[in-house]
């Protein structure tokens, strides 16, 4: 979350005078985090939910996650030679599918540390920030990544 944060806050400094010429304050909140383009709060919840499921599941199955109940034990992490490019191209077809829905956070940190910033930062002409919808990307990345876990674990 610190460096969505960090990101944010340079983006802002590289962009202010683009900030102070422009007068959309859904544009500028655009630039911090994600907004749906229709509000619906059970549709846009269900979107970042599903969206993070097929990310998570994917992650799961390409690694190979396995659980294993010693305390000596470790689980084994990364993917492989080919690095992250499996998980590149599905964050990509997420974004293709999902993305008008929600703006698809898929993670917590990518939406909320830029949005703390959007609302501490001196911008100008800003509006609100949103936290009326900022628990959609928060909670239902968390869920779906929940959801994703336990039906790995059970297969």
């Amino acid at each position: 979350m610190l460096g969505a944060a960090l990101g944010a806050f340079l983006v802002w400094i590289i962009y202010y005078d683009h900030f102070k010429a422009t007068e959309d304050t859904g544009a500028k909140l655009g630039v911090f985090c994600t907004a749906p383009e229709i509000r619906h709060n059970i549709v846009n919840f269900g979107c970042e939910l599903i969206a993070t499921f097929v990310l998570m599941f994917s992650v799961f199955y390409i690694t190979g996650a396995e659980l294993m109940s010693d305390v000596d034990s470790t689980t084994p992490i990364g993917l492989g030679s080919i690095g992250a490019i499996p998980v590149s191209f599905i964050v990509w077809v997420i974004g293709l599918s999902l993305g008008g829905v929600t703006g698809y956070a898929i993670n917590p940190a990518r939406d909320l540390g830029p949005r703390i910033m959007h609302a501490i930062l001196p911008i100008p002409g800003k509006g609100n920030s949103g936290w009326d919808y900022a628990w959609i990307p928060i909670v239902g990345p968390l869920a779906g990544s929940l959801v994703a876990a336990l039906l790995y674990i059970s297969l």
